[in-house]
């Protein structure tokens, strides 16, 4: 026959590498439409999360986070620098709403704590929390 290539038979090492990229790829793909769901669940979540909040603060169950590191401020010791807030979270557990903030100290240290989200008062019975 002429003209007519002949055939191998093991792949081509081309074909060999597209075989691999193209089972690489595959679980990259797999990856990024598991990505793709949870970033769809978890906005919807999160704005759920907000909504309660901000009905909270309205009905007055919660006080405006301004308020309570406003309130955090003034139970600071005197002639010590104020903490740094590096987090905070609002939370409701039994019913109740608590602020947990994460501080960061002017020594240094990381500290948090929980304030009742109605008053601003520090929590310390383990069951308030």
């Amino acid at each position: 026959m002429h003209g007519s290539i002949p055939r191998s038979s093991s792949p081509p090492v081309i074909t060999r590498r597209l075989r691999r990229v193209a089972a690489a790829l595959s679980g990259v793909v797999l990856a990024a439409a598991a990505l793709a769901t949870s970033a769809l669940v978890t906005p919807a979540r999160a704005d759920d999360d907000h909504d309660r909040a901000r009905a909270a603060v309205a009905s007055g169950q919660v006080l405006p986070l301004r308020k309570v590191l406003e309130a955090l401020e003034r139970q600071q010791p005197a002639g010590q620098p104020a903490p740094q807030v590096l987090e905070v979270e609002l939370e409701e557990r039994r019913g109740r709403w608590h602020y947990e903030i994460k501080l960061l100290q002017a020594d240094g240290r990381v500290t948090k704590v929980r304030l009742d989200a109605r008053t601003a008062e520090p929590l310390r019975d383990p069951r308030e929390r």
